[in-house]
């Protein structure tokens, strides 16, 4: 399929409409927990290579990208909004303003895609996997983060998730562009509006 240039502008302008929906990413928890928790797991059970490049997609201000540093990872971070990526940049990490479904990298560039609750916030959740199989290397893993549908916090809600899909169309949606599934985790809690579920889960590039 070829996109006139007519479609091509208003699928542009309706990018710009979406990039117009990002907020900036507070440090909180029990966010920050889980990144310690889930990085330490990672580093563990699969351990990237000596000095391996890691892109953290949505990196939101810098948690995930502070705890690769101090495990001796090259992290660069990926988000579209201009509050965290400045507060990223003010820390010292490298970071590249860059829509998740369309990343400006050479295949075969990192070791680990370490995404964590942002691919819900992509309108074409398959699209985008492709993209992240496309920048991993042969045997990569990525780290995929995903907040479960109909709970007390009722994510489906939030003003800019638009996939959030139950945890079975994840795992199908990662098989069929690429991944093998490694392992899957449910983190039940209970936030300030109840229960809630967030689903871990690492894939390795086949």
């Amino acid at each position: 399929m070829k996109l006139t240039a007519a479609q091509l502008q208003r699928f542009e302008a309706f990018l710009d409409r979406i990039k117009g929906e990002t907020y900036p990413e507070a440090i909180r928890e029990p966010h920050q927990q889980i990144t310690r928790d889930m990085i330490k797991h990672l580093c563990e059970k699969y351990p990237p290579p000596p000095a391996a490049r890691v892109l953290d997609v949505g990196c939101g201000q810098g948690v995930a990208l502070e705890l690769f540093r101090q495990h001796g990872l090259s992290g660069t971070g990926v988000t579209l909004n201009p509050v965290d990526a400045k507060v990223c940049v003010e820390k010292g990490f490298d970071i590249l303003e860059m829509d998740q479904s369309f990343l400006d990298f050479a295949d075969a560039t990192f070791d680990l895609v370490w995404c964590r609750h942002c691919i819900e916030h992509s309108f074409l959740p398959y699209f985008t996997l492709a993209e992240f199989g496309r920048v991993l290397k042969p045997n990569g893993v990525l780290y995929l983060e995903v907040p479960a549908p109909d709970t007390a916090c009722h994510h489906e809600r939030n003003q800019n998730h638009y996939s959030i899909l139950g945890k079975a169309m994840w795992v199908e949606l990662c098989k069929k562009t690429g991944f093998s599934l490694l392992e899957a985790m449910d983190i039940n809690f209970t936030a300030p509006a109840g229960p809630d579920t967030y689903w871990p889960m690492f894939y390795r590039k086949r």
